[in-house]
């Protein structure tokens, strides 16, 4: 299946609006820390997402919002892998693990899509130039994690946490890229939808409805996380990834982190360190090269 092709804009447009608007996650979470259960968390932030891809598909688009046959499998398969399951480790691993880090070790997952897209597709091998964009991307990366990537003790739960969430994207975009026809609405709506309805079983499962309340208090935050960090984003990736592949989409997995270090420092008030700054740039750096390169040709027979 060959890879659609999209304009230098597209591709810029939709990574810089996808990745600013996720990387606010982090910020929603943080002022809910301590106060809410993970699950209640995760929970809350699909059905908020899912609704608000409700009123774009259902109300705006005019489009249905219940699942044709065909769909079913896409949608159970992608709101595990791009919904609850990844927004219930980031819930737990943020509740644990300052910002930044957190925000950094989530960017291994932009190295897992290119390297399974490199053996999935013919058009997303690595060529030279993409192949130095993901190492200069992770030579920044690493430098954004600076010494803390080396902290143990009660943070290595919550790292381990966010390596499985990076998976988790990794595979889903993978994922995404194979299915033959697909809307990118219907495929952000259909996994922020499922996503909702599990994560909202197992949290009234686990911890009971009582859970809950304590999440009154922090309705704007959790209404920011649903629209603002969650179904707006999904929204614009979905297009992203069909339109540009797996290898371009993942790049918003090093630009989140750049802009979440941004978040931290300009809102929470967290230090801004040289290795956190000199990364960002070297990030940027391998995001211009690997979304700039061309297409690889796939080898004749």
């Amino acid at each position: 299946m060959s890879q659609p092709h999209a304009s230098r804009l597209f591709i810029a447009v939709h990574l810089v609006g996808c990745s600013l608007l996720w990387a606010t996650s982090f910020l929603f979470m943080k002022l809910t820390q301590g106060e809410i259960e993970p699950i209640i968390v995760a929970s809350l932030r699909a059905i908020i997402g899912a609704l608000t891809l409700i009123l774009i598909v259902g109300l705006v688009q005019r489009q249905s919002i219940l699942p044709a046959r065909a769909e079913w499998r896409d949608w159970l398969v992608l709101c595990s892998l791009n919904g609850w399951i990844p927004n219930l480790l980031a819930a737990y691993a943020l509740s644990r693990l300052a910002t930044g880090p957190a925000a950094m070790i989530q960017a291994a997952s932009p190295l897992l899509t290119v390297l399974l897209a490199h053996l999935a597709f013919a058009d997303e091998r690595l060529t030279w130039q993409r192949g130095a964009g993901v190492v200069v991307g992770l030579v920044g990366t690493l430098m954004l994690i600076g010494p803390k990537m080396f902290e143990g003790g009660a943070e290595a739960p919550a790292a381990l946490a966010m390596l499985a969430l990076a998976s988790c994207y990794a595979i889903a975009n993978i994922y995404t890229r194979q299915i033959r026809a697909a809307l990118p609405e219907r495929l952000a709506l259909g996994q922020q939808v499922v996503s909702a309805l599990i994560a909202t079983v197992i949290a009234l499962v686990w911890v009971g409805a009582g859970a809950f309340m304590p999440a009154l208090p922090h309705a704007g935050a959790l209404l920011g996380l649903g629209v603002i960090a969650t179904g707006l984003p999904i929204l614009i990736f979905m297009r992203l990834i069909r339109g540009a592949g797996p290898t371009r989409a993942s790049m918003t997995g090093y630009l989140v982190p750049v802009i979440a270090v941004a978040i931290g420092v300009v809102v929470l008030g967290e230090a801004l360190t040289w290795n956190q700054l000199a990364g960002g740039l070297i990030v940027l750096a391998g995001v211009f090269i690997v979304t700039t390169a061309p297409r690889a040709r796939p080898k004749g027979p």
